[in-house]
Order: structure tokens, then C-alpha cells, then sequence
């Protein structure tokens, strides 16, 4: 079984950290501050990004070095199936926080008019949360 501790523990980390910098890039857009917007957004997009080239050298760690599979039993199918399936809801949050970037840039939202960016907004606290269950299920228990 996969520790919970290296990779995972340092990926939990970034993805919380993400949360905080999504949180500020959106009250820098509430109160119309557009470094804190850009800033933030950048940073959560390159969290985002460095969270999955994380999570592939994982996978690469634990197939090579552990010799866990799709066909290890149920502990290897269950570990690829929800971390897989989770990495492709953080690539796409990933791809929808840089279509918000590039609308930021063009001006496309106002403090009171960016119902898109708070949903996007939304959906990367969801897949942080989604996470710190995977953490605990898959990793920790």
C-alpha cells in the first residue's frame, strides 16, 4: 500500500494551498484588485499544474518501484481508479482556471458580473475537498 506521507502528503499540501490562492484571486476580483487577481490565479493554475506532474511521478513510483497495477487486486484498482478519475477533474478545473486567466485578461469580468469565474471558483474548492477524502480513504486508512 501507498504511504500517506512524501508525494501525497506534499500534494495535499499544494492542493490546500491552491485553495487559498483560488479564494484570493476571487475577493481580488470582488474588490477590484487586479494584481491579487492575476497573482493568485496564476499561482492556483501553476499549483494545479504541479499538482498533476506530481501525482504522474506517483503513478510511475508505484508501478515501477512497487509494482502496483491495474491488476495488483483490489488495492491497486481502487488506487488508480480514484486518483485517475480525481486527476482528470484537476486537469479539467485546471483548463477552466486558465480559460478564467485569459477572460481576466480580455476584462471580461466586473466585482459584480463574474458569475463564471466564482463557479469555476467553486468547483476547484470541490475537487480540493474531494481530495482530502481520497487522502484519508487511500492513503491514511
Amino acid at each position: 500500500a501507498m504511504g500517506w506521507y512524501g508525494l501525497p502528503a506534499i500534494n495535499t499540501i499544494i492542493l490546500l494551498i491552491s485553495s487559498v490562492t483560488c479564494h484570493f484571486a476571487h475577493t481580488g476580483l470582488e474588490q477590484n484588485k487586479r494584481k491579487q487577481l492575476t497573482a493568485m490565479l496564476g499561482i492556483t493554475i501553476i499549483l494545479g499544474c504541479i499538482f498533476l506532474y506530481l501525482q504522474g511521478a506517483e503513478y510511475v513510483h508505484a508501478y515501477e518501484e512497487l509494482g502496483l497495477a491495474l491488476d495488483s487486486g483490489i488495492y491497486g484498482n481502487t488506487f488508480y481508479m480514484l486518483t485517475g478519475f480525481h486527476g482528470m477533474h484537476v486537469t479539467l478545473g485546471t483548463v477552466m482556471l486558465i480559460v478564467m486567466f485569459l477572460r481576466v485578461l480580455k476584462g471580461h469580468f466586473t466585482p459584480d458580473n463574474h458569475f463564471a469565474f466564482q463557479a469555476t471558483s467553486w468547483y476547484w474548492h470541490f475537487v480540493d475537498v474531494v481530495w482530502l477524502c481520497l487522502f484519508v480513504v487511500v492513503y491514511v486508512l
